[in-house]
């Protein structure tokens, strides 16, 4: 954790990116917070506990969306008024291109960690990432995935606010946790990992 640049000093709103994003998640726009809340929970409630079915919803609130629309246009034209204010709807190439160039960057990765697992049998990969695909599935054994996503939504909208306001305090639990886990890390690999037969180099390549 010393290493990170939380820990070095950099506020929590500029390592969140410093943007109209990060004033929401730290609540300093607390309308886009609040819409934010409000949506989710709104979302939750009717999905989740009204039990209302997610394909009806959307399609019906499209329908009345361009009925209003519609009837708005007809009229504006009729009473000369001015038409619905809707903006462009086109997608950019430079957003596409970022979007693109984001996608290929989590592709490589994965595919990466694909290959150090099957190719380079990379044994501390391959447990790091059943350990994480378990924990994964457990969790989604416990809810179901938009209660999992609400309380996503709810943490994102805590998490980083109560880590500004206690980051000191909370920078040296996770040091002292950290420097555990470091620690069991450390055991298992000298007791297990490094007793288990791997492939040599020399194998690799002629592979």
């Amino acid at each position: 954790m010393g290493d990170s640049s939380l820990a070095l000093g950099t506020s929590v709103h500029k390592a969140l990116g410093g943007g109209s994003v990060a004033d929401v998640l730290l609540w300093r726009k607390w309308r886009g917070g609040a819409v934010m809340l409000v949506s989710a929970t709104t979302m939750w409630y009717l999905f989740e506990v009204a039990g209302y079915n997610f394909l009806t919803f959307v399609a019906n609130v499209l329908l009345l969306l361009i009925v209003i629309l519609f009837l708005w246009a007809k009229s504006a034209s009729l009473l000369n008024r001015p038409l619905p204010p809707i903006p462009n709807m086109e997608i950019s190439e430079r957003t596409i291109g970022i979007v693109a160039d984001e996608l290929q960057i989590w592709l490589n990765c994965v595919l990466s960690i694909a290959h150090d697992i099957s190719i380079g049998r990379n044994l501390k990969v391959f447990l790091k990432v059943a350990l994480s695909l378990w924990f994964v599935s457990f969790i989604g054994s416990l809810f179901n995935f938009l209660t999992l996503v609400y309380i996503g939504v709810i943490l994102i909208l805590s998490v980083p606010l109560v880590y500004e306001k206690y980051q000191p305090h909370i920078d040296e639990k996770l040091s002292v946790a950290h420097g555990v886990f470091q620690e069991q890390c450390r055991k298992l690999d000298e007791t297990v990992l490094s007793k288990l037969p791997l492939p040599s180099n020399k194998e690799k390549k002629m592979q």
